[in-house]
């Protein structure tokens, strides 16, 4: 155990899991030099490095800084988000399949931000609004939907089991609303919709890294401070509050950070899906069940699979490049079922 303390803050780390996010943090880098370094044109890792240490050839800087790393950086960073997202809402629900895309958080988020792409463009591609207003709107979705399944399960008590039906049933309304933004909309926005529904980060720029950047610089760390109120909430609402903890406050609280999370990532990389279930469950078999590893693993894992999804996407096809939701999907789902089957034998 290694233990570091300051001014009324204090962290307590496994040597074991400490290890394991360095070599998580290793892996990460080494996917970001990969992904960089893929494409038409073939740049090593070892020259993907030195372009970032500003020691690379003129065009090789320009390949890697202005064409790939804005692509690879939303993915990292949309990743880490939906994951972290995901590692919240199954300690706040206390329900190992609960993830923001499985519970309507994600579906919330989709419906803003695909009004805001459908309704405010100029028939084409440009947006005649400015381009925050993009992870704004899908906040404001993400956060109506939770303030939905609070209001709903109000009367009779925040419960996670009555959390889960409501984030089901909130997930298939939002489906069918997006379609109806979609097919309100004029047709050459709707297949550019579906694409992005899917999830990809395919024509990202600077100017959404920028923008996505602040979100989770702020909220990330934020999340990590508040890692061991996180352990109190799996212990169940008596055990919680025995030990003076405020439940329904910081499930609130909790509920807020996630759907910020969730938002700022549905807006550039679309609706990926089961991020948010498979990283915090990887995470839990890599460092355990305590949220001050769990938190910063899961972030990383979710970034490794979506820089992977996404290099897979442009690569295994190079003629038709194909979404990275498409490959979270086909590794998530089955995983999902396998959840499924897991918690049924349990009962």
């Amino acid at each position: 155990m290694w233990s570091w303390r300051m001014k009324g803050f204090s962290m307590l780390v496994e040597a074991k899991a400490l290890w394991t996010l360095m070599i998580l943090a290793a892996i990460a880098l080494l996917v970001v030099c990969v992904s960089v370094g893929v494409g038409d044109m073939y740049i090593a890792p070892q020259d993907v490095l030195k372009v970032f240490l500003g020691w690379g050839n003129a065009y090789h800087t320009l390949v890697v800084e202005t064409l790939r790393l804005p692509r690879v950086l939303i993915a990292l960073l949309s990743g880490a988000g939906l994951a972290v997202s995901g590692a919240i809402l199954q300690a706040v629900i206390r329900n190992p399949l609960a993830s923001p895309d499985l519970i309507g958080i994600t579906g919330g988020a989709t419906v803003a931000a695909v009004a805001v792409l459908t309704f405010f463009s100029d028939g084409a591609t440009s947006l005649v609004v400015p381009l925050y207003w993009v992870p704004l709107a899908a906040f404001g979705g993400a956060m109506v939907v939770a303030l939905l399944m609070y209001l709903l399960s109000l009367r009779q008590g925040i419960t996670p089991f009555r959390l889960i039906l409501l984030g089901i049933g909130l997930y298939t309304a939002m489906q069918a609303f997006t379609n109806l933004v979609i097919l309100l909309g004029p047709e050459i926005r709707a297949v550019q919709s579906k694409t992005w529904i899917t999830g990809s980060v395919y024509g990202s720029n600077w100017e959404q890294v920028m923008i996505i950047l602040p979100w989770m610089v702020i909220f990330l760390p934020l999340i990590f401070f508040f890692a061991r109120h996180l352990n109190v909430q799996q212990l169940g609402d008596q055990v919680a509050t025995g030990l003076g903890g405020s439940v329904h406050r910081d499930r609130v609280l909790f509920l807020f950070l996630s759907t910020a999370l969730t938002g700022a990532s549905v807006a550039f990389a679309g609706g990926i899906s089961f991020v948010g279930l498979l990283a915090p469950h990887a995470a839990r078999k890599l460092v355990g069940s305590s949220y001050g590893a769990l938190l910063p693993a899961s972030a990383l894992l979710g970034s490794i699979y979506v820089m992977l999804a996404d290099l897979l996407g442009r690569t295994l096809y190079a003629a038709h490049e194909i979404p990275a939701g498409v490959f979270t999907a086909v590794i998530g789902a089955p995983y999902f079922i396998y959840l499924l089957i897991q918690s049924r034998n349990r009962t």
